[in-house]
């Protein structure tokens, strides 16, 4: 939080010394693109320095906050200072962490938060839609239109089929209640039980009668591969898989596997091990996998909303108020409150 003996501004004689402008730092999106932050609003409210990657560990030491724009790079963890003058605050813009958490970060008193409230409910929609659409084997329809073959077949029933959701925070929820408005069954697992949400314990029972198993949880040392041979066994058949959380999750020559010998029915992955997934990667060539490029919680003006939610926090932490969507540094995540 700010010092509560703010650094003053030398001052002419006879005028009252003014309170030294917090310097914030922006770690600026490599990607050509993604637009700068709007940070118009923050005018005559801070000192606003950008770099690159490749300048970050010059420029961290002098900085009182950090805004990471470049969600997408490991540069905060490959440059974090050790001993001596860091930011006081790193807000990144993007509702995973694991990118830039590290040793010297997690130990320091860094307060660091996320972008918790924007992809939410834009996740659970691109969920509801991979559930429709391979329920409605659209995929299919869509090719033999391109052969110009009419071939009917039956579709699936999303109401009363089985869901479960791996992950019990923001998005975890959101596509919870998006499939049960469809009617679907939805069990919801989280690190430990509590009302409405399984234990982790429970995951290997629920799975045996899941028609869909969507993964929405954070990336830690205990979900890390945690998507294997071993669980893809235990689903049905019929079952399908969805990946929305971390590519590092999912063991994918064993999600490949699954789905090429029909242990499973299908997969849809939108997070990969590695972004963005090369061309010669065998998973573009998988019957029955949809891929996509880490893109459902992007949404038209989603950089704007990015923008506007990091301003309203400046606000709370340059005021010395309580800040929202705080990490648990240790856990990796922003833990849920009820």
């Amino acid at each position: 939080m700010p010092s509560s003996q703010p650094e003053t501004r030398s001052a002419r004689p006879g005028r009252p010394a003014r309170p030294a402008l917090p310097t914030l730092l922006v770690l600026e999106a490599a990607s050509p693109g993604t637009p700068s932050p709007r940070l118009g609003r923050l005018t005559g409210r801070a000192r606003i320095r950008t770099t690159d990657a490749a300048g970050l560990a010059a420029e961290l030491p002098a900085a009182d906050a950090l805004l990471v724009w470049d969600f997408t790079s490991d540069a905060v963890r490959d440059a974090w200072p050790g001993e001596g003058p860091r930011p006081r605050w790193v807000h990144t813009a993007s509702a995973g962490v694991d990118r830039l958490l590290c040793p010297g970060l997690v130990a320091s008193d860094t307060v660091v938060t996320n972008a918790r409230g924007i992809f939410e409910e834009p996740i659970a929609e691109y969920v509801a839609a991979l559930v429709l659409a391979m329920a409605k084997d659209l995929p299919g329809t869509l090719d033999l239109q391109r052969q110009r073959r009419w071939r009917h077949r039956e579709g699936l029933r999303v109401a009363e089929s089985r869901a479960v959701v791996i992950g019990s925070g923001p998005i975890g929820r959101a596509v919870a209640r998006t499939l049960r408005s469809l009617g679907a069954t939805v069990a919801v697992t989280g690190r430990t039980a509590r009302p409405g949400v399984y234990g982790a314990d429970q995951l290997d029972r629920l799975l045996t009668r899941a028609d869909w198993v969507i993964g929405a949880a954070p990336l830690t040392d205990a979900t890390r591969g945690m998507f294997d041979a071993r669980l893809f066994g235990l689903m049905q058949p019929s079952a399908r898989f969805i990946n929305v959380g971390r590519g590092q999750q999912v063991v994918e020559k064993d999600l490949a596997a699954a789905v090429s010998k029909r242990w499973i029915a299908g997969a849809a992955l939108d997070v990969f091990e590695h972004e963005p997934l090369d061309a010669r990667s065998p998973l573009w060539d998988v019957p029955g996998l949809i891929v996509s490029p880490h893109m459902s919680g992007d949404t038209v003006g989603w950089c704007d909303r990015l923008g506007e939610q990091f301003v309203e926090l400046y606000g709370l932490w340059s005021a010395g108020k309580p800040l929202l969507n705080v990490v648990d540094k240790k856990r990796g995540y922003v833990p849920m409150h009820d």
